[in-house]
């Protein structure tokens, strides 16, 4: 699930890309593309977000859970890819909506721009053509907002996504300032931040809760800060960011 507050967003900068913003209920999505596709979002988030407020009618676990529940393999592919994210991660489908919504409308994107940024309140899912640097913020940690991750295009598409136990109102069992993990899709990034993030309850966890993001098929890389303690896992490229 996403944590984190919106003031970091005035710290973007992609020079070559058009950023806006999409706003339906609870989804705020800051997107960066090669041109204004601000209503072709619009239209997009408001198709997933019936998607899923439906399947929630029709089977209200899939929101309260905090734990993997099956659905049909014939279900909307946003629903599945939650499902499965949840499963691999071994938490509730709902700590992958962020993520999978995110990615769902990046991709609906990818058709009018090769390059594509969407963020939803922290997570993200990127498609990019030229080197980007990601900011890692973590609340109250000494590192926050100090710690980038590059970002190639051959890594690309993927999603990076950030889960607290310090930051935001999200359900979170961990304490620690940040999770961030790298995943070969936006949801399973998101659903791993959160299971990774719920391991943490000292600094002493975060070589076990590290271990646990590498044995999560399709995690890449991870990252997590707890105070004055970084460390990091798997394919991740950290660089520190001028002040």
């Amino acid at each position: 699930m996403s944590y984190q507050p919106r003031f970091y967003r005035s710290q973007h900068s992609s020079p070559d890309l058009i950023s806006f913003s999409v706003c339906i209920k609870e989804t705020n999505l800051f997107i960066a593309a090669r041109c204004n596709l601000e209503r072709k979002a619009y239209r997009s988030v408001q198709k997933y977000r019936q998607t899923i407020e439906g399947y929630i009618a029709r089977h209200p676990e899939f929101l309260t859970s905090l734990a993997p529940v099956e659905v049909d393999p014939g279900e909307s592919p946003i629903i599945c890819d939650m499902a499965e994210a949840a499963q691999k991660a071994g938490v509730g489908p709902m700590a992958a909506v962020a993520g999978a919504i995110a990615e769902s409308v990046g991709r609906d994107l990818l058709e009018y721009s090769s390059d594509i940024i969407v963020e939803n309140g922290g997570d993200l899912f990127i498609r990019t053509t030229r080197e980007r640097v990601v900011g890692i913020q973590a609340g109250d940690s000494l590192f926050s907002g100090k710690l980038g991750l590059t970002i190639k295009p051959t890594d690309t598409p993927c999603g990076i996504c950030t889960s607290s136990g310090t930051v935001g109102h999200s359900l979170s069992f961990g304490k620690a300032d940040a999770v961030t993990i790298v995943a070969a899709s936006a949801s399973l990034a998101d659903a791993a931040a959160t299971a990774c993030c719920n391991c943490i309850q000292s600094p002493y966890d975060i070589n076990k809760a590290l271990s646990a993001a590498q044995s999560i098929e399709g995690v890449s890389g991870a990252i997590i800060i707890m105070a004055d303690r970084i460390g990091a896992a798997g394919d991740v490229r950290l660089v520190r960011l001028s002040d």
